[in-house]
């Protein structure tokens, strides 16, 4: 089964960065439920605006320790051009 590494938009203008089986589940926890992540709960709504497919939770979950640790604006830029994210392609 699939894992994603998915990048949403908050109210404020943040990105979040997580991974999940199903993005469209996972963003409409985001925006609607307490399984939400504690950080998008006070930042509703939120929308999705970049994802990646990866076969194995490991890659899922290197992939997101990347994002997580990028300069937002890297992210942005990422988001913005629709690229995958740099610092995993350089490995």
């Amino acid at each position: 089964m699939s894992w994603y590494v998915y990048i949403v938009r908050c109210r404020d203008n943040t990105l979040y960065c997580g991974i999940t089986k199903s993005v469209e589940k996972r963003v409409h926890e985001h925006n609607t439920s307490k399984k939400g992540a504690k950080y998008t709960r006070g930042r509703r709504p939120v929308t999705l605006v970049w994802w990646r497919e990866v076969h194995e939770i490991r890659m899922a979950c290197s992939l997101e320790c990347e994002i997580k640790s990028m300069p937002k604006k890297d992210k942005e830029r990422m988001v913005k051009e629709n690229l995958d994210c740099p610092y995993q392609e350089s490995k």
